[in-house]
C-alpha cells in the first residue's frame, strides 16, 4: 500500500525529543521552543513568532489580536479547511466568502474589494498547496480600506513570493505542522508569525491565559496577573523538540520533496498536452514549498473513477475541501459574494496525490504507472 501521508520523520527527532523529556521543564517555553522561534525569525525577518499547539490556535489568537467582534465581517476564499473560518466565527464574524482564481486554487485577488463593506474587518487569503496569493494586490486593498491581512500560510512554510518569504506580508500569518505538512511537531503544531509590532506584547498575554506571566519569567515585572482575554496557547516542549530537529534538517526534507513533486510534474506533462488533465500552476513570482502534488480531471465523474481506480491498487489518492459556503455551517456562519464560478467546479475536479518525504522513486513511479493506466 502506498499510503496518501506518512508523517516527515529523519531519525534525528529521537535525540530532541528524549533531551526534552529529560530537562526541567516540559510544558512549554523552554529551551526548545525559544530554539524554533528564534529559527524562525532569522528566517522569515518578522517582528516575532509563538510556537501554539496548532494553526487553528494561531489563527484565534490572530482573531482575538485584531479585535474580531460580533457583527464584523471577513472575507475569505470558500475553498479551505474548516479551521481557516472557525477562529472568526468564534469571536462573532460573519464569513464573506469569494471565488477562487482557477490556476492556483487561491482567492481571486481581483474580487474581494466588492466583497467590503463597512462592516468588513480583515481579509484571509490562503496560500494554497504552497503556492502565494497575490499578497502586493491585497494588502494594497487592505491599505486603501484599512483592513487587517491575517495570512493562512498552513501549508506554504518555505514557500516565497517575490523572493520573500511567505507569511510576512500580512500583519498577522499561521503555518502549520500537522503530520500531514512538511514539517511536523509530532503530528499537531503551529506558529503565529507578527509582523505587526504593536500586537507583539498583547500576544504574549493572549498565549498565555491573558496573564503578563512571560514578562515575569524575563524579570521585567515583579509578580503577573491577569491582564486580558487569553487561553493555553503553548505547546509542550516534546512538540517543539520535535520540530526544531525537523527545522535542522529543513533543506534534506525540502529538497526531498522537490524531487518528488517534479518527478508527477513531468511524467505528467503529456497527459496534460493531450487533454486528460491539468497539472498544478505556480505564478512566475512564487516558488512553491512541494506541499501536495495535486491533477484535475475533467468533472467529478471521472473523479470518482479515478479515485476507485487507485484504490484498486492501494494508492491512497484523495479529493481536497468540500467548498465552505456549501457547508451546513458555511451557510449559518456566511455568505458566497458574487459568482461561484469556479470554486465548486474545481474542487470537484481535483485529485491529490500520495507525497511525502519518505516516499520512494518506486513508489511514484508505480503512482505515475496507474494513473497513466486509467487514461489509457
Amino acid at each position: 500500500m502506498i499510503p496518501f501521508n506518512k508523517p516527515p520523520y529523519t531519525g534525528n527527532e529521537d535525540h530532541y525529543v528524549l533531551a526534552a523529556m529529560r530537562s526541567d521543564k516540559m510544558s512549554g517555553d523552554g529551551q526548545f521552543t525559544v530554539l524554533c522561534q528564534k529559527w524562525f525569525e532569522q528566517q522569515l525577518g518578522c517582528k516575532k513568532t509563538l510556537l501554539t499547539p496548532s494553526c487553528t490556535h494561531a489563527l484565534e489568537m490572530a482573531a482575538i489580536l485584531i479585535d474580531i467582534k460580533p457583527g464584523d465581517e471577513v472575507i475569505m476564499p470558500s475553498y479551505t479547511f474548516v479551521s481557516t473560518a472557525n477562529p472568526f466565527v468564534l469571536r462573532g464574524a460573519n464569513i464573506v466568502f469569494v471565488d477562487i482564481r482557477p490556476d492556483t486554487m487561491n482567492i481571486d485577488e481581483s474580487l474581494i474589494e466588492a466583497a467590503i463593506t463597512d462592516k468588513t474587518k480583515a481579509i484571509v487569503p490562503v496560500h494554497y498547496a504552497g503556492v502565494s496569493c497575490d499578497m502586493d494586490a491585497i494588502m494594497a486593498i487592505a491599505d486603501r480600506h484599512k483592513l487587517f491581512v491575517v495570512e493562512d500560510a498552513a501549508q506554504a512554510m518555505l514557500a516565497f513570493y517575490n523572493d520573500t518569504p511567505v507569511g510576512i506580508k500580512g500583519h498577522l500569518a499561521a503555518f502549520s505542522f500537522h503530520e500531514t505538512k512538511n514539517f511536523t511537531s509530532g503530528g499537531e503544531g503551529g506558529l503565529l508569525i507578527i509582523n505587526d509590532e504593536r500586537f507583539v506584547q498583547r500576544a504574549e498575554i493572549i498565549r498565555e491565559k491573558g496573564t503578563n506571566r512571560s514578562l515575569f519569567f524575563r524579570g521585567m515585572v515583579d509578580k503577573y496577573t491577569w491582564m486580558d482575554v487569553g487561553s493555553s496557547y503553548l505547546p509542550s516542549e516534546l512538540q517543539a523538540a520535535y520540530l526544531y530537529s525537523q527545522l535542522l534538517d529543513s533543506t534534506l526534507i525540502s529538497q526531498q520533496r522537490q524531487t518528488s513533486w517534479q518527478k508527477y510534474h513531468q511524467a505528467f506533462a503529456e497527459l496534460e498536452l493531450n487533454g486528460f488533465l491539468t497539472r498544478p500552476v505556480t505564478p512566475q513570482n512564487c516558488q512553491h514549498n512541494a506541499h501536495m502534488y495535486y491533477i484535475k480531471v475533467a468533472d467529478l465523474d471521472t473523479r470518482t473513477a479515478l479515485l476507485s481506480h487507485l484504490k484498486q491498487y492501494e494508492i491512497g489518492a484523495v479529493f481536497h475541501y468540500v467548498p465552505l459556503h456549501s457547508a451546513i455551517a458555511g451557510q449559518k456562519f456566511g455568505r458566497m459574494h458574487g459568482e461561484d464560478s469556479y470554486t465548486s467546479i474545481e474542487s470537484e475536479r481535483l485529485v491529490r496525490l500520495p507525497l511525502y518525504f519518505s516516499i520512494t522513486e518506486q513508489e511514484i513511479d508505480h503512482v505515475i504507472a496507474k494513473v497513466k493506466g486509467f487514461f489509457r
